[in-house]
């Protein structure tokens, strides 16, 4: 992320949408179930809310001072922090009860290795578990905030047919004001 994006990310103002608006929208009537994976917890805000609801919630972040500094703050709590790659998770198959991805996914580079996450998370899920996630839509604001970083949106369409294709049985995906959110079950 350029310095910027981080910088915001791990501000109040993010932390406050996070915890008032998208969160809110993306967990209402879904049950992750009691051992949850979240990739991409960046500065962890969005942990710090899916902690409260689980028993045990496993993060995988790709950053490695992103990272460091997580599993600090949440040392001796009910969350470990992996420093991993979600295209490649090192999990069995059907570990997880739930899974869950908030505006991150746009920062995997290519539409191939996005595919492979969501594959990725129908592999690592035990049948019958939901993968919840959010993202924004592509948008010149959006675009701009991005300069010089990794921007790579994907369509609401696109994710239908992805997560399909990744072996997830429901989709559902909707559009509200911040962009999209699905939920998904294995």
């Amino acid at each position: 992320m350029n310095a910027f994006h981080l910088q915001y990310c791990a501000s109040p103002e993010w932390r406050e949408t996070v915890e008032k608006t998208i969160l809110p929208r993306a967990l209402r009537d879904v049950d992750l179930g009691s051992t949850v994976l979240e990739i991409g917890p960046g500065p962890g805000f969005t942990t710090d809310v899916l902690m409260t609801r689980v028993e045990h919630l496993t993060a995988v972040e790709l950053d490695e001072d992103l990272a460091r500094s997580l599993a600090d703050r949440l040392a001796g709590s009910n969350v470990d922090v992996v420093l991993g790659d979600a295209t490649s998770l090192h999990f069995p198959d059907g570990h997880f009860t739930g899974a869950a991805s908030f505006n991150m996914l746009h920062h995997i580079e290519s539409d191939e290795d996005q595919q492979k996450v969501l594959a990725e998370l129908a592999r690592v899920l035990r049948p019958g578990a939901t993968l919840v996630a959010t993202d924004g839509i592509e948008n010149d604001t959006t675009r701009a905030f991005h300069e010089d970083d990794i921007y790579n949106p994907i369509d609401p369409d696109d994710l239908r047919r992805w997560l399909t294709a990744a072996g997830f049985a429901v989709v559902d995906v909707g559009v509200y004001d911040l962009g999209w959110l699905c939920t998904a079950i294995v």
